[in-house]
């Protein structure tokens, strides 16, 4: 069934601020699970409600929150999110490195104490909107182990990266480091289907079809030991620089109890004009990519994205009845 932004947004909103999140809090979270769901990522999306709302209650995220500016210089800010929901913090984070940027010509913006960011590319849609180039990472509680182990020590920490084009969707780079995201096994779960294999090991270390059995195992990275090197240089850079939790230091998501995750994300903004120039990036990037296109087939990153992004807009946004029932039964 069909249904508008604002029919979604005021569902989830109702179902966060009767859980005690603050109307800024909730406003911001339901913006981002929509967004992701119309974007064709629900395992971003709207299946995250119960466990928003789960966390709220059990206290792992404070609705009441209010990011503040910790820490900065001319092309550096710290946000602190204060153990809030990680969007509005994001946010004001993401805002603070366009106007920077501007200035100076890069900065970054890191948060610290927050929770689970959602799509990574989401939070980069402003900055290519503002003409600059945007690069997006966060580490997750711990889900795939070191290159070698066999103990989960890093989450899947999501990398993202956004380039603008003049008068055309942006180019939208977004994935995870482990082979696939976590939340689609939570998704596969949730449905009772199984999982290729390759995707997760068991608690035994074994590998596994099972979706739970994945989820109380481990996560494989993606491409092996290069993938478990780029989950090391996301954990270090959101972590070491910014006092947030290590993913191992991080409770599971995917349980009501436990910690608050305290965890960490970094955004860095460029200005092409600080560099070869506007018109030189123009024509460098369009000419690449007609490069890339030459070959039948090919797709740019984040088309599909933008694209399930104007229907949903044109037509409304599919959700099915038990989703919509979950989250009803919230309020």
């Amino acid at each position: 069934m069909l249904h508008s932004y604002e029919e979604l947004n005021t569902l989830v909103q109702d179902a966060l601020t009767h859980a005690g999140a603050s109307p800024a809090q909730a406003s911001a979270t339901a913006l981002a699970l929509v967004a992701a769901e119309a974007s064709g990522l629900p395992s971003h999306g709207l299946s995250r409600v119960t466990m928003y709302v789960a966390h709220l209650k059990a206290g792992r995220v404070l609705g009441d929150a209010v990011p503040a500016i910790r820490n900065q210089r001319a092309s550096a800010v710290l946000v602190d999110a204060c153990n809030g929901f990680a969007f509005p913090a994001c946010r004001l984070a993401i805002d603070e490195a366009i106007a920077r940027a501007a200035q100076t010509g890069i900065a970054i913006a890191a948060v610290t104490n927050s929770h689970h960011f959602g799509m990574a590319s989401y939070h980069l849609d402003a900055v290519a909107s503002a003409g600059m180039v945007g690069i997006a990472c966060g580490n997750s509680p711990a889900a795939m182990p070191a290159a070698g182990g066999k103990r989960p020590i890093f989450g899947t920490n999501p990398i993202a990266a956004i380039f603008p084009r003049e008068g055309r969707h942006p180019v939208s780079i977004d994935l995870s480091l482990s082979e696939v995201a976590r939340g689609k096994l939570m998704v596969a779960a949730k449905k009772g289907e199984a999982i290729p294999l390759g995707w997760a090991l068991d608690a035994d270390g074994n590998p596994t079809t099972d979706p739970k059995k994945g989820l109380e195992g481990s996560m494989l990275p993606m491409g092996g030991v290069k993938g478990a090197m780029l989950a090391l240089m996301v954990e270090l850079l959101v972590t070491t620089l910014t006092g947030a939790h290590f993913g191992a230091e991080a409770d599971t998501f995917f349980v009501d109890e436990g910690n608050q995750p305290r965890l960490g994300q970094a955004f860095i903004v460029i200005d092409p004009g600080a560099l070869g120039g506007t018109a030189v990036y123009g024509e460098r990037i369009e000419a690449l990519l007609a490069a890339m296109l030459v070959d039948e087939g090919v797709r740019l990153p984040g088309q599909r994205r933008f694209d399930l992004m104007a229907r949903a807009d044109a037509s409304g946004i599919d959700v099915s009845q038990a989703t919509l029932d979950a989250i009803k039964a919230l309020r």
